[in-house]
């Protein structure tokens, strides 16, 4: 279930103050809210409709805010239990960065792999680009190598 999240974003108009700490707390809560909690809602609350992903996506998918929604979808279908911890964060201007470590139990499919119940624990870089108050810009870089790895899928350990 997801937890009820605090009303940063728009509630009808986004807000217009844009500061390094206004978008640290942006960016914390699209981290909790969604991707700790699976509420898909919060995007759109903190994503302005003219967002754009530019992490690597799979074939198909659009770098638009439906990019965040299948990624929130996989990780919470595959790990339901997946969780982003924020071990560092710097906001300068208009951009934040964050450094992560994501973890969770392989209980559903992911990437094609069927649930082996081992545990995943992965480092995370993200930077968004915040305009408004809004995200306008995503970069995400997790280590995907690890995951596999950590899944056997890359064969014997």
């Amino acid at each position: 279930m997801s937890k009820p999240s605090r009303q940063i974003g728009r509630p009808g108009k986004p807000s217009n103050t844009t500061t390094p700490a206004r978008n640290a707390e942006v960016a914390r809560e699209l981290i909790d809210a969604g991707f700790n909690h699976g509420d898909l809602a919060v995007l759109e609350r903190l994503l302005d409709p003219t967002f754009v992903e530019h992490q690597r996506l799979p074939p198909g998918i659009p770098p638009t805010v439906e990019a965040l929604r299948a990624i929130i979808g996989a990780l919470r279908g595959g790990f339901p239990d997946f969780r982003l911890t924020i071990e560092q964060l710097d906001s300068v201007q208009d951009r934040v960065w964050l450094r992560m470590r994501g973890t969770g139990t392989h209980r559903g499919e992911f990437m094609g792999l069927q649930a082996t119940g081992r545990k995943i624990a992965v480092d995370v870089i993200d930077v968004v680009r915040l305009k408004g108050g809004l995200v306008i810009e995503h970069w995400g870089v997790p280590d995907q190598l690890a995951v596999m790895e950590q899944l056997g899928a890359l064969g014997p350990e």
